[in-house]
């Protein structure tokens, strides 16, 4: 059984830093391709960022160089890094599996408010 727990989020200052994290059960990250999702209120759910079973890496033009998503195979655990953060990074993030690129398994995401 497939499942994903987000956690790390909370209230930051502009130009502040948290790393979230998602455990996950039932998925191996070594055949497995997992996304960074986010949603603002009023937007729809976006894609920012992906790592792939061989650790190919991909973000979103609005997070490239501050995000940086990573993973451990071994505590089946994806990261997502997030520096300089700014007010329109306010969202809930969620993690998911991906296959052929479109996500299932969602966890019950984290919020992250930016803010000062």
């Amino acid at each position: 059984q497939v499942q994903l727990v987000e956690s790390g989020g909370g209230l930051v200052q502009p130009g502040g830093s948290l790393r979230l994290s998602c455990a996950a059960s039932g998925i191996g990250f070594n055949v497995n391709t997992m996304g960074w999702y986010r949603q603002a209120p009023g937007k729809e759910r976006e894609l920012v960022a992906s790592i792939s079973s061989r650790g190919d890496t991909n973000y979103a033009d609005s997070v490239k160089g501050r995000f940086t998503i990573s993973k451990d195979n071994a505590k089946n655990t994806v990261y997502l890094q997030m520096n300089s953060l700014k007010p329109e990074d306010t969202a809930i993030y969620y993690c998911s599996r991906l296959i052929r690129g479109t996500p299932y398994y969602w966890g019950q995401g984290t919020q992250v408010t930016v803010s000062s």
